[in-house]
């Protein structure tokens, strides 16, 4: 493996860590009931996040919001600049010298305390969005911790006040119930999110929590989970504008969107929508706890689908790298062990094939259709681009047809070539493979008919010619043979050495070429005539008609090239 996929991988592994480290915190600190504590848990753990450090930290104490002791020295102007913050938002950028960011904590809708970051250049998305999870964390905790020392308040003004016993007690347990009820949520879901069960553990997790049935969609509304009773079939899809409108709705609001029988709550790690979750249910049968449950989930799905983002981009990084290395030349051992770790065994005859469309540099289109086209046919392979074409590593003799019909309807369009390199049994021959297939691919698209498949171990005769170490001397017998047909062609706008190609090629059969040429029987005589009196040959010696037979499928092959030797 290289030094670059080793650091991806171990890259997408802390951030991993990183996540399920804030959850394991949220557990501690939902066990406190001291502010100050829960705030000085929430500051050790910053520097663990990202290349950050905690600036200060503030709570409010008699509606005052006061500097918390952290070691720092007094800083009166980061004071100011904090205590005229609105309390809304996510974060602020403080102005200065150095950057800092104030992440506003609260208690509900009411500013509870603050935390300031510091760092020496501006921290990543990821690194700000470990953060703002944090902050959402610690927010409630704190209104967890509100909770409790409100509850303990109530129980000693029970002690207090026996007149005052039953509307108490009842605020009690009403507050109790609701904290039992968040706890739980967090609980269940975090414990979803711990085991790795998926996008379907979410939902089905939801929909226990709840009662109500759950859908998990992506950012185009295909289906990706659903649980509980009632699901659609077939799955309804708004047209693209539609669903476009329907996001943007729901992006400029702070909560979920009613939509119908649906409340929709977007999954957005970042800037970008990777997908919406809802409750289905009349907006009756929704409580508040349930838009909370609703508002959780959607976190926890978020960092779901975030990993597996980030483990679909490594996989695919390391999928073509290892191809990029094959069809360049690699040790067999090193090949072998790379291509286990991902999961194919480079052992056996392998192909590999190249694929271009309409001439043109191959595309993310071209590629995801030769992807999919790939798994349908339930091939083992490894797919990559390179130098202009899509390369595929398929295991054992590939159904070249088939797959053009594949990408071919996919991509709406057979403008295409798909060349198959010979066979290797093993990996350092591979190089050898990939430079056959381009050759097939080139002669291919040079030809008259420059689309479908061509195989290199069927390019026969052609395989001699197109050998770039000859092409001096392919080019040269081209013009010694046909020089003043071409010429002739040339300056008087004819069509003779095609003429004489397809009359060749037709085994001087009169009636097949002019069926070929699309022309009359007595045209064809006619240009042969003509033919020998600008050549002189005589095609019924043996010598002469395998030279300019030969020469024919070699101008067919340098076509479209200036010819050497003019």
């Amino acid at each position: 493996m290289t030094a670059g996929a080793t650091g991806a991988d171990a890259w997408a592994r802390a951030r991993l860590s990183s996540l399920y480290g804030v959850f394991v915190l949220s557990m501690n600190m939902f066990g406190g009931k001291d502010p100050a504590k829960i705030l000085a848990l929430a500051a050790a753990a910053v520097p663990s996040l990202g290349p950050c450090t905690v600036a200060a930290t503030y709570l409010v104490a008699g509606g005052v919001l006061g500097r918390q002791p952290t070691g720092h020295p007094p800083d009166a102007e980061l004071d100011r600049l904090v205590s005229e913050m609105d309390g809304h938002g996510s974060g602020a950028v403080l102005p200065g010298a150095t950057w800092r960011c104030a992440f506003p904590l609260k208690e509900q809708s009411a500013l509870a305390g603050c935390l300031v970051v510091a760092a020496e250049s501006e921290p990543t998305i990821d690194d700000m969005f470990l953060l703002k999870v944090l902050c959402q964390q610690t927010s409630a905790a704190l209104a967890n911790a509100a909770l409790r020392r409100r509850g303990d308040e109530y129980v000693d003004e029970l002690r207090r006040s026996n007149d005052e016993r039953a509307e108490v007690n009842a605020r009690l347990t009403g507050t109790v119930d609701v904290l039992l009820k968040q706890q739980r949520v967090h609980d269940v879901l975090t414990g979803v999110s711990a085991r790795g069960d998926g996008e379907q553990g979410i939902a089905q997790a939801l929909h226990e929590l709840t009662g109500l049935a759950v859908a998990v969609e992506d950012k185009f509304g295909n289906l990706r989970a659903w649980a509980g009773p009632g699901r659609p079939d077939p799955y309804p899809k708004l047209p693209a504008l539609r669903r476009e409108d329907l996001l943007r709705r729901a992006a400029r609001r702070t909560y979920p969107l009613r939509e119908k029988n649906r409340l929709m709550s977007l999954v957005k790690p970042h800037h970008e929508v990777l997908g919406v979750v809802s409750l289905v249910g009349p907006a009756k049968t929704v409580r508040d706890q349930d838009v909370f449950t609703l508002e959780y989930g959607t976190t926890v799905l978020a960092l779901e689908l975030a990993h597996q983002r980030n483990l679909a981009e490594v996989e695919l990084r390391l999928h073509r790298e290892l191809v990029d290395d094959l069809v360049a030349g690699t040790d067999n051992d090193g090949a072998y062990a790379r291509a286990a770790a991902l999961g194919h065994d480079l052992r056996g005859s392998h192909h590999v094939l190249v694929a271009q469309w309409n001439g043109a540099e191959a595309d993310s289109a071209l590629s995801a259709a030769m992807s999919h086209a790939v798994v349908e046919l339930g091939w083992k392979a490894l797919c990559s681009r390179r130098s202009g074409v899509v390369v595929v590593l398929v295991t054992g003799r590939p159904d070249g047809e088939a797959l053009f019909r594949s990408v071919a309807n996919e991509l709406g369009t057979d403008a295409g070539v798909i060349a198959i390199g010979g066979t290797c049994d093993t990996p350092d021959r591979l190089p050898r493979s990939f430079d056959e297939a381009v050759r097939a691919l080139r002669i291919r698209q040079a030809s008259g008919a420059p689309r479908g498949v061509a195989s290199f171990d069927q390019l026969g005769l052609y395989r001699i010619l197109d050998a770039g170490e000859s092409r001096a001397e392919v080019s040269s017998f081209v013009w010694e043979w046909l020089g003043d047909l071409i010429d002739y062609d040339e300056t008087r706008n004819a069509d003779m050495v095609r003429t004489l190609s397809q009359f060749l090629e037709c085994g001087g059969n009169y009636d097949k070429t002019a069926t070929a040429l699309m022309i009359h029987r007595s045209t064809l005589r006619y240009r042969l005539g003509r033919m020998r009196e600008i050549t002189g040959f005589d095609l019924g010696d043996v010598e002469t008609r395998l030279n300019v037979h030969v020469a024919t499928r070699a101008w067919q092959v340098l076509q479209g090239r200036p010819l050497e030797g003019r």
